[in-house]
C-alpha cells in the first residue's frame, strides 16, 4: 500500500518536496589561495643518490620537522634521524630560495649513468612542485640551493652531513 494515496499529493511531494531535500547540501568552502599563500613554500627536500656502490642521502624539510636518512645500498645500511624545528628556522630556511625564480632554474642531465651522484631539490609550493637535478650547472640560481644547504647542514647531526 502506497504512503501517499492521493494521487495530487503525489506530485507536490514529487514537485517540490524532493528538490528541496536535494538542494540542502552543504556548501563547501572554497579554495581561495591568494598570492601570498601560493608562493608559500610547503615542502624541501635535497638528496644526493648514485656511485658504485649506492650512496644516498635524502633530507627532508617541512613546516615543523627535519628528517635525515642516509646509507649505503650495496652494504644494506640504512640510518634515519627526525627532529621537530621551530616556526623560526623554517621561516630563516625558505628565506634562502625566491620562489619567483623557481621557474627559471635549470637542471642538467643526470650522472648516475656513469657512476655519478645526482643532486635533487624539490620544492613544494602550494600551486606547483618543482623538481631540479644537478642544478649546480645554472650559476646564477644555485647561489640560493648552495646557501640551503648549508643551513640544513648546521641543523644536521654531525653523522648527516
Amino acid at each position: 500500500m502506497p504512503a501517499i494515496k492521493n494521487f495530487g499529493l503525489r506530485i507536490l511531494f514529487s514537485a517540490f518536496l524532493l528538490p528541496a531535500f536535494f538542494s540542502c547540501d552543504k556548501k563547501k568552502p572554497e579554495q581561495n589561495l591568494t598570492d601570498k599563500n601560493s608562493s608559500e613554500i610547503t615542502f624541501i627536500s635535497v638528496s644526493n643518490i648514485g656511485g658504485k656502490l649506492g650512496h644516498y642521502r635524502i633530507i627532508k624539510v617541512t613546516k615543523d620537522s627535519i628528517t635525515a636518512e642516509k646509507g649505503i645500498t650495496a652494504r644494506k645500511t640504512h640510518k634515519k634521524w627526525n627532529s621537530a624545528i621551530s616556526a623560526q628556522t623554517w621561516k630563516q630556511l625558505v628565506s634562502s630560495v625566491h620562489v619567483k625564480d623557481l621557474d627559471r632554474i635549470k637542471s642538467s642531465p643526470s650522472m648516475q649513468s656513469i657512476d655519478g651522484l645526482d643532486e635533487t631539490f624539490q620544492i613544494r609550493t602550494p600551486k606547483k612542485s618543482h623538481l631540479y637535478v644537478n642544478s649546480y650547472v645554472d650559476t646564477i640560481h644555485y647561489p640560493q640551493f648552495q646557501h640551503l644547504k648549508d643551513h640544513l647542514n648546521q641543523l644536521l647531526p654531525q653523522e648527516y652531513q
